[in-house]
């Protein structure tokens, strides 16, 4: 069975959200966030320290965007990923990876410099300009979304979730209200799927059997 160690709301999401929209059986380890600090342990499983970490029997992976195209395409008999021969499959992997490494990676930034460090080295500017690095970036989608219901192709697919987590993400940190309209009305979309909606409550479930506390900011309540 596919094993997922995971931090609420931390990009670990992606997976499990992958997971849901897949219907396929996992086990779900909840871990206090950071825990590379608070669950040492954790360190011989992934000497990183960091989520996600998932296994599928020899396989172990530690990036959340490879998991979605991994989980897409063994798993999901083409429900989720696009073909290699489909006109979309460049969109598809453009998207998928866009929503790793264009959008979460300055909200990151917004994180570090803004909630977790202590008081006295926090860079309130420094957050401020990653803020608007994210803003900019996502306002690319803005032309797409207005045209079509998902960033790639005609339906909904792995790329949507790792863009998705960002836009959850976003929404943590007080972002949302500056969504565009496009981008505003397809995070709503995202919200209403049963896969996504699943995914939510089965880490606030697994938290609270798991004894994992909730982290207080930013506040990661969807």
């Amino acid at each position: 069975m596919i094993e997922l160690f995971h931090c609420l709301s931390a990009r670990s999401f992606r997976p499990l959200w992958l997971l849901e929209e897949l219907a396929l059986p996992y086990q779900l380890r909840m871990l206090p966030f950071p825990p590379r600090l608070h669950q040492r342990d954790f360190l011989t499983l992934n000497p990183l320290g960091t989520v996600p970490l998932m296994l599928d029997g020899n396989t172990r992976m530690s990036e959340s965007a490879a998991m979605c195209q991994y989980l897409a395409s063994r798993y999901g008999t083409g429900q989720l990923d696009v073909a290699v021969g489909d006109p979309a499959y460049g969109d598809y992997l453009n998207f998928l990876h866009f929503g790793e490494a264009t959008l979460t990676f300055p909200q990151t930034l917004v994180l570090r410099y803004r909630h977790f460090e202590p008081e006295e080295r926090r860079q309130p500017q420094v957050a401020q300009d990653y803020a608007k690095w994210f803003l900019a970036r996502l306002r690319t989608l803005d032309a797409r979304l207005s045209e079509q219901a998902h960033v790639c192709g005609e339906r909904f697919t792995a790329a949507d979730v790792s863009v998705g987590y960002a836009l959850l993400l976003a929404q943590h940190l007080g972002m949302a209200e500056q969504f565009t309209p496009g981008v505003r009305a397809y995070w709503d979309r995202l919200q209403e799927r049963p896969g996504y909606q699943q995914a939510q409550a089965a880490q606030w479930a697994a938290a609270k059997a798991q004894g994992v506390p909730e982290v207080a900011a930013p506040d990661l309540r969807p």
